[in-house]
């Protein structure tokens, strides 16, 4: 007789494995640890294998584990398109997120594809710029959840994660070790100011080698080895390396992933949303 698999714990086993620990994955399910644990032994003894190697307090994936996380994922997404369709949970209506242009990549593309299948009456316009010039947008009522770069969340923020700013450039390029440094940043970047103080601090002579607002163009002066720049570590864009240890320069201190609901809607799709943005920015971007 043909045996099921049991989805709760299924979930349980993902979302441990997405957030790396027992702790953080009982706050998203809103379970206690206990009850997670028991899940994960019991999907374990159902199928006589282990899923998780367990030393100092982190939990790996086994190669077994890794094999059924592609399955579990699955699974999960069609158990839970299923419901929403079937069941007409989803709210119809509209989400305005705001996401800082160098943390879209690689999670907001996989959240709203997941989306558009779970609650496709809903549609989510998204919003990618500064944190200061979203910041504005949210004080005029222009956004509904906003994720944000920044030093210091402001208060009615839930702060997701703190990351290190490093320096990138090309990889084995020499740009970073030209003096004065040649800096490229857009005008109004967060970052812009911090990489500038944390050089004068160093006493590193720079100059800036890019003036306007086009990220496209800053990426092309890294990419051509004739500028470096600044970026959140685990958010390189692509083809761009962490050159800080080869070029000498200085730390630049953390920056802080906040998450802002302006609580003009609510419901369980708004709530699923803001979970999953935990879920990714909580994680590794």
């Amino acid at each position: 007789m043909p045996r099921n698999l049991d989805l709760t714990a299924l979930r349980a086993f993902a979302t441990v494995a997405e957030t790396g620990g027992v702790t953080r994955a009982a706050g998203l399910l809103n379970l206690t640890q206990s009850a997670v644990s028991m899940q994960i032994k019991r999907l374990e003894q159902s199928l006589g294998r282990d899923f998780f190697v367990r030393a100092a307090r982190k939990l790996t994936l086994t190669p077994e584990g890794e094999q059924l996380l592609g399955y579990a994922r699955r699974m999960l997404e069609l158990n839970d398109e299923a419901l929403s369709r079937l069941t007409d949970a989803g709210f119809e209506g509209e989400l305005r997120l705001g996401v800082p242009h160098d943390i879209v990549y690689p999670a907001i593309p996989r959240i709203l594809g997941r989306f558009a299948a779970l609650y496709p009456r809903v549609r989510i316009n998204l919003m990618s710029s500064f944190t200061n010039l979203m910041h504005e947008a949210f004080a005029r009522g222009e956004l509904d959840l906003m994720l944000t770069t920044e030093e210091v969340i402001a208060p009615g923020g839930e702060e997701l994660a703190a990351r290190d700013l490093v320096w990138i450039g090309v990889e084995g390029g020499i740009a970073g070790q030209n003096r004065p440094l040649r800096l490229g940043f857009e005008e109004i970047c967060r970052f812009r100011a911090i990489a500038q103080a944390a050089l004068d601090d160093a006493g590193i002579p720079w100059e800036m080698g890019f003036s306007g607002r086009s990220n496209e163009a800053v990426m092309a002066m890294v990419a051509a080895d004739l500028a470096v720049s600044v970026r959140m570590r685990g958010a390189l864009p692509s083809g761009s390396v962490d050159i800080g240890d080869a070029g000498g320069l200085p730390p630049l201190g953390l920056v802080r992933i906040g998450l802002y609901d302006a609580g003009a809607e609510k419901g369980p799709v708004v709530e699923a949303l803001k979970d999953e943005l935990r879920l990714a920015y909580c994680c590794v971007i």
